[in-house]
């Protein structure tokens, strides 16, 4: 069982770029999909335009979505998970390749899974640590779990930022899991508002169904409409959410 609180979070999509935006979507979800105008990336207007051009269109919708929750607070830990990571970078490098090109070693060393974790300590001078994850369905538990464990060992705060890119065509048969390019983001607390278990328990006093999305979207939906308590079920584990406040009442 770990018990934790969510301050404050922030999510992006293209076109979901605010709260009142995200909730019109949770009471009805949709797929949107990027153009080529204005809301195809994020803004990212608080980075100077040089770093802001190093950043991959996944790293900027993490920076996007974390940065206001880091801005004015005290540096802290932050845990990335993302099942795919820089899929669109790695794939690049895999036609280079392909086609007797030589390869960027720049190019090579941002697409690792931790490397925005260290843009980002690069780029806000932060030396705390960072942890980057990749997973089955539920590697938004997994990341919680890894946050909890931060703030057990003296971390006051964690942000947990979960982002996926829309894959390119070719992976898309066997990427069936991100409707859509995305990142939330939630700064963690260790207040014991939230319950999160692991384990074949018995299930919450009131579970509601949200829509079948990736978990990162579902739990926006499950926050924005208030839902006290509710379970995921990833294909080896099943998890179980709720708000013993909100359960209380």
């Amino acid at each position: 069982m770990f018990a934790f609180s969510i301050e404050k979070w922030q999510a992006w999509a293209p076109g979901l770029q605010d709260e009142n935006s995200w909730r019109e979507w949770a009471l009805a979800p949709f797929c949107p999909y990027p153009t080529a105008g204005a809301g195809a990336l994020p803004g990212t207007s608080f980075l100077p335009p040089m770093q802001r051009r190093r950043l991959s269109p996944l790293a900027r919708m993490v920076f996007d979505c974390a940065w206001p929750l880091a801005e004015g607070e005290a540096p802290m830990p932050m845990v990335f998970a993302s099942r795919h990571g820089e899929t669109t970078r790695s794939f690049q490098l895999l036609q280079d390749l392909a086609a007797g090109e030589p390869l960027s070693p720049t190019a090579f060393g941002l697409s690792v899974h931790n490397a925005i974790l260290g843009q980002w300590s690069i780029i806000r001078k932060e030396t705390c640590e960072g942890v980057a994850l990749a997973g089955d369905a539920d590697t938004l538990e997994h990341a919680i779990q890894e946050a909890c464990l931060l703030m057990h060992a003296g971390a006051p705060q964690v942000l947990v930022v979960a982002a996926e890119e829309r894959p390119p065509r070719d992976y898309q048969p066997w990427i069936d899991d991100v409707p859509f390019s995305y990142a939330v983001a939630l700064r963690l607390g260790a207040a014991p508002q939230w319950r999160l278990a692991l384990g074949a328990a018995s299930a919450p006093a009131a579970t509601a169904a949200a829509p079948d999305w990736p978990h990162p979207l579902n739990l926006l939906c499950h926050l924005l409409r208030g839902t006290p308590a509710w379970s995921h079920r990833a294909p080896a584990r099943h998890w179980h959410w709720s708000r013993p406040s909100a359960l209380a009442s």
